[in-house]
């Protein structure tokens, strides 16, 4: 081999090198992260930290609502109602709902994009805690890496205790307790199944639907959900 060829394979191999460490690198924190949130509440999250950004270019002194509660502290029935809008599987699969996978990747395919990530509640926590809202297949395959830290470090009523307490329900509201204080003026233990219902039709699209609680769309949503939460299965 010529020196020149020598050299170059070198620096490939440095440079193939270099990344593999910075990804376990980053991997390594984000276990980390994990481990500690087992019994500790997530003091913030990626998805928490780009929303203040966003709104505190407009105003300056802006704050999230945002408190944290314990499991026994929100309502059984905002638990049914979420799993039973969000992940239905949720109580029997290890992360991952195969079926949904493969209903989005058609639907992918038959818009040439992508736009649907049939995502389980542990997806969508991974994604809330650690990344970006942007629609790649990168970002889904380290959300897919995540979700496999969090299923086998924590069991599904610790998933379900902090997706509860860190998903958006509002311009700027994340959590049960601030939801139920939010929009219906008491706290997240004392939810009726209807106030339940409602807040987890709205996850799709909190924002926009916070604007519009009385549309067809979403109370279509709502009786739906009403009528499928006894079914649920809770962790």
């Amino acid at each position: 081999m010529q020196p020149l060829a020598r050299t170059l394979v070198k620096a490939a191999a440095w440079t193939l090198t270099g990344i593999f460490a910075a990804f376990v690198a980053v991997q390594l924190w984000f276990f980390m992260h994990i481990w500690w949130w087992t019994d500790h509440p997530p003091a913030s999250t990626s998805f928490m930290e780009h929303r203040i950004a966003g709104l505190r270019e407009g105003d300056p002194g802006a704050r999230l609502d945002h408190v944290w509660v314990p499991y026994a502290a929100i309502s059984t029935e905002l638990k049914r109602a979420v799993i039973v809008a969000e992940d239905a599987k949720f109580a029997d699969h290890e992360g991952f709902d195969w079926e949904g996978i493969q209903k989005a990747l058609e639907k992918n395919q038959k818009r040439g994009k992508l736009v649907a990530g049939g995502s389980t509640i542990s997806q969508q926590l991974a994604k809330n805690l650690f990344l970006s809202g942007d629609r790649s297949w990168w970002r889904k395959g380290e959300e897919a890496i995540i979700t496999a830290m969090l299923e086998a470090v924590m069991d599904k009523r610790r998933i379900l205790e902090i997706y509860l307490n860190v998903v958006e329900w509002g311009n700027g509201v994340f959590g049960a307790e601030a939801a139920a204080r939010h929009h219906f003026g008491r706290n997240a233990a004392s939810l009726s199944s209807r106030q339940a219902a409602l807040l987890a039709a709205m996850l799709p699209n909190p924002r926009r639907f916070e604007k519009n609680r009385e549309s067809p769309y979403l109370q279509q949503r709502v009786e739906i959900i009403l009528s499928r939460m006894p079914q649920a299965q809770l962790p």
